[in-house]
């Protein structure tokens, strides 16, 4: 479970001008991360644009990934389905060496009940033996994985160790904290959300702003599980605008745009998603430069 305490990125998928994935620049980003000192990446998740991206295109890039990475920091993968069948048997045939767990989003499109998202989660952890996080995000799958729930998940399955809970209320994760196991870790799935979550007794944060700024939002995690909530309030409100801009026109374009800013890799989204419009290019660019400026005054890297 110590794998996935503190800053894990959900890691962006370059693409180049014909629409195919940028090695280059996927390489580029992995060292740039773990030159960052993030805690573990986290690959194929809604911000890696893994709903885009042929099975093919997910076999090879996690293979690339996992030899750039050469164990140097854990790797979770992003895997699953809106059927729970098809989950099962993409799970049970998956070569997983090289990984160290699984997120696992609960089901979308679908709308299941409570009993059906627990029996979807009870039918995928009896296929795997790697450790799983389960992944609330109800603006992305139309239904809320309740507090219950995730606590009877929690409690009745050992290896089901932590949830990514980007509901984005506070009270559902504070009911998570109340009741879970000791084994059991509560990862903020919002950055803006950190510091609140982790006075509750957050453990972690996967992060969309980390890609860019690995560094500072390293810090501001680590600041805000070890209680040390005035340096983490500083780098807060210091990147608060630049993470509104972030997602003002979805989400991975506007990650994409700041890392573009910053040679990083290419704008390209693919479809039905768009890069951003140029008047938001411009205020992220302005804003990059605001927060970049209050970052080197607190005397911390980006």
């Amino acid at each position: 479970m110590q794998k996935f305490k503190g800053l894990g990125v959900a890691v962006v998928t370059p693409f180049n001008a014909q629409n195919e994935i940028d090695y280059p620049a996927l390489g580029v980003i992995v060292n740039h991360l773990i030159d960052g000192e993030i805690d573990y990446l986290v690959v194929h998740g809604s911000t890696g644009e893994a709903a885009t991206l042929s099975p093919e295109e997910k076999r090879k890039s996690l293979d690339y990934i996992i030899e750039l990475v050469n164990g140097r920091i854990p790797i979770v993968l992003g895997i699953g389905d809106n059927s729970t069948k098809r989950s099962v048997e993409v799970i049970s045939e998956f070569d997983f060496n090289g990984v160290d767990g699984l997120l696992i989003a609960s089901p979308s499109y679908n709308k299941p009940s409570q009993e059906g998202i627990y029996l979807h989660f009870k039918a995928l952890s009896e296929v795997t033996d790697l450790p799983i996080i389960l992944y609330n995000v109800p603006g992305r799958t139309a239904s809320n994985m309740s507090a219950q729930t995730t606590l009877r998940l929690a409690r009745e399955i050992d290896h089901i160790v932590a949830i990514k809970e980007a509901s984005g209320d506070l009270q559902q994760a504070l009911d998570i904290l109340t009741d879970k196991p000791n084994d059991f870790m509560l990862l903020s799935g919002d950055d803006p959300l950190m510091i609140a979550m982790a006075a509750y007794g957050a453990e972690g944060l996967v992060s969309v702003a980390g890609n860019a700024y690995p560094k500072a939002i390293k810090e501001l995690t680590h600041a805000a599980i070890e209680g040390d909530f005035t340096t983490a309030k500083k780098i807060q409100f210091a990147i608060n605008n630049i993470t509104k801009m972030m997602f003002a026109e979805g989400n991975p374009a506007g990650i994409k745009e700041i890392m573009y800013q910053m040679n990083l890799c290419e704008p390209f989204v693919r479809l039905p998603l768009t890069e951003v419009s140029k008047d938001l290019s411009i205020k992220i660019r302005e804003e990059r430069s605001v927060f970049e400026s209050i970052i080197n005054g607190l005397n911390l890297q980006t």
